[in-house]
């Protein structure tokens, strides 16, 4: 029976494009928390092993399964999804800005890059890779912006915590005056 219930989540989360947390798969599935708990490591075992291309990965607040992080780059130009489409470096630029500094206002990130930010903030919101999460409690109240689970998805990240730390040299760059 719990092969069954291994090829059951195995299933569910090939078929979802989503992240699942363990709790929803325990619903989908109609498992219990730790028959579920069993089967996602029976799979981390199945997958660990060398002949195997595929691997789950912690998105977020969820598990999901995808390629392999050493195979990823060799696969991503053919299928990569439409909208992970390459950025371009103003866009990447201010991305990073955003993910090193949130929250953060369109003005800040125009302080920092030195130039201005509305197209390349609104790219990005209409990738869903940044949202509103605010406004600054300011004059003019500004909207201010961080990254999405979207985001983490594109980077491969489990949390924004899992950022490369920036080397001593380019901390300043993402640092506010004043």
């Amino acid at each position: 029976m719990v092969e069954r219930e291994t090829a059951l989540v195995e299933a569910i989360l090939y078929l979802e494009s989503e992240p699942l947390d363990e709790a929803s798969i325990a619903r989908i599935a109609g498992l219990s928390k730790e028959s579920v708990e069993s089967a996602l490591e029976a799979l981390r075992e199945r997958y660990s092993r060398e002949d195997s291309g595929i691997e789950l990965s912690a998105i977020s607040d969820g598990l999901m399964i995808s390629p392999k992080k050493d195979l990823w780059d060799l696969l991503r130009s053919h299928y990569g999804k439409k909208n992970e489409a390459k950025l371009s470096r103003a866009a990447m630029e201010t991305l990073a800005i955003i993910a090193y500094s949130q929250p953060i206002t369109r003005s800040e990130i125009e302080l920092i890059r030195g130039v201005q930010a509305d197209n390349m903030i609104r790219i990005l919101l209409e990738r869903n890779l940044i949202k509103e999460t605010g406004k600054k409690d300011v004059p003019g109240k500004p909207s201010q912006y961080g990254t999405t689970k979207e985001f983490l998805h594109f980077f491969r990240l489990a949390s924004i915590a899992d950022l490369p730390k920036l080397p001593e040299d380019q901390i300043d760059k993402f640092e506010l005056e004043g």
